[in-house]
């Protein structure tokens, strides 16, 4: 089973958006999945209330209960666990981030959003530095030239690794959730759906490469 942590030190960031989109693009591959929803505000949960389709699974916790929570959607068979976080919690971060092996970190291209990245890098270190990668969010689609600046500016002030591939501001994400969906299964051939499938793809990789070089070591 693997297990992915999105955190953050804002609000507003797409955690959650993208939290869902995952479960939803490792659901389409047949994968069984939970989300673990540790942000008060349980938007994960809500979501989970207004959806029609059984999965994904959410569990809503605390985090003092984390562990035993990962534990259980193990034994009821989970591929595939997704930690959904709150803004401004370090210690939800930390624990997030301490049993994931990965470790996603929404971001949007402002320098409010860039600016919190420190605090990111730190609370990484503290969890002992679990592979991580920046996820540029809410690019607008008609002004994608300064994405790569972005990426660069990241990688090289930060010390953080940045994903090859960005989400842009786009309707179906803010409206999917309204009515318990994703933005790929709303509309399905969309630039939403493409950008979502690739991040999952990209993800999906580097586990199983990871999981490789576990086994590989033994």
């Amino acid at each position: 089973m693997f297990r992915i942590a999105i955190i953050g030190q804002k609000g507003g960031d797409g955690k959650t958006t993208i939290t869902l989109g995952l479960a939803v693009a490792a659901t389409e591959a047949e994968q069984s999945v939970a989300i673990i929803d540790l942000d008060p505000q349980a938007n994960a949960t809500n979501w989970k209330d207004r959806r029609i389709a059984e999965n994904p699974a959410v569990i809503s916790a605390q985090v003092s209960r984390l562990k035993q929570t990962i534990q259980t959607a193990q034994d009821y068979g989970a591929d595939l666990v997704l930690i959904d976080t709150p803004g401004r919690s370090d210690s939800a971060a930390i624990e997030a981030a301490r049993n994931a092996d990965l470790v996603l970190i929404p971001v949007r291209p402002q320098i409010f959003g860039l600016e919190t990245l420190k605090g990111v890098r730190d609370l990484l270190r503290v969890a002992g530095d679990p592979l991580a990668y920046v996820i540029v969010n809410g690019i607008h689609p008609q002004v994608t030239k300064g994405v790569e600046t972005t990426r660069a500016l990241i990688e090289d002030t930060f010390g953080l690794n940045v994903a090859p591939m960005h989400l842009c501001q786009r309707g179906s994400y803010a409206e999917a959730p309204t009515i318990g969906r994703s933005a790929q299964e709303l509309d399905p051939e969309g630039k939403a759906a493409d950008e979502l499938r690739r991040l999952y793809m990209f993800t999906f990789e580097l586990l199983n490469k990871l999981n490789s070089e576990h086994y590989e070591q033994k």
